[in-house]
């Protein structure tokens, strides 16, 4: 193996050890991870179906007292013709996509059980990969891709999630219910945004569902923080 290789396997066994040792020593105490951030906006624009090709939205998909709730089927068809993409029932954020700066995802989700082998969350885009971070659920425990446990018994309960993508120190960080769950590297910066919903992975049941309220999306307040309504104005959470 050439020696740069090496090297780059070195740092990249450094920096795991580093984020172990981060996600170890972190607290169990709930905090509040939204301080310091804004909220941008958000309507029913806003909020694109991702859906089997040949169906309606309204036959995988509803939005009914301020919970979106989605579901599909193992025998659905994939997002368009020829894909080869896994079925999927989501909501891609639109009008935020973004490259640079420190983001923010919050709602609450709900997975009911029997629903395995599913991604609920993720941060798409990546240089070297689809997605920056996926939120899997496989008999009952929440997993950040397939190799770290953020929760176990996820299953049937309420529960809040925020991600928050810092491009700047190219990591994500996953708190639930407050608490700091772990933080982990991204893979290199690219245009990125958020995804909830359901999207059948590996080994996944016949029916998978969850369902969101409360979604936020946010951004650090930074130098174009006044471009951004801050968390006074009048934001409509209705359609949220």
């Amino acid at each position: 193996m050439a020696m740069g290789a090496v090297l780059e396997l070195v740092s990249l066994g450094l920096v795991h050890l580093l984020l172990l040792a981060h996600h170890a020593a972190a607290g169990s105490e709930p905090i509040d991870p939204t301080e310091g951030f804004v909220d941008v906006p958000l309507s029913n624009s806003n909020f694109h179906n991702l859906k089997p090709y040949d169906l309606p939205a309204s036959k995988r998909y509803s939005f009914v007292n301020g919970v979106h709730n989605f579901w599909v089927y193992s025998t659905d068809n994939p997002l368009s013709n020829g894909s080869p993409t896994h079925p999927r029932s989501e909501l891609r954020v639109e009008g935020y996509y973004y490259s640079t700066g420190i983001w923010q995802f919050e709602g609450y989700g709900y997975v009911p059980s029997g629903t395995s082998g599913v991604c609920i969350m993720q941060v798409f885009g990546a240089k070297t990969h689809p997605t920056t971070l996926m939120l899997k659920v496989n008999n009952g425990t929440l997993t950040y891709y397939l190799s770290n446990v953020l929760e176990q018994n996820i299953y049937d309960r309420w529960f809040k999630l925020n991600v928050i993508h810092d491009t700047e120190a190219a990591i994500t960080r996953t708190f639930i219910d407050g608490v700091l769950k772990l933080v982990a590297p991204h893979r290199q910066n690219a245009t990125h945004h958020f995804q909830f919903g359901v999207y059948q992975q590996e080994n996944a049941s016949f029916y998978g569902e969850s369902r969101w309220k409360g979604i936020r999306v946010m951004k650090k307040v930074d130098n174009d923080s006044k471009k951004l309504p801050s968390k006074k104005d009048n934001i409509s959470r209705k359609l949220l």
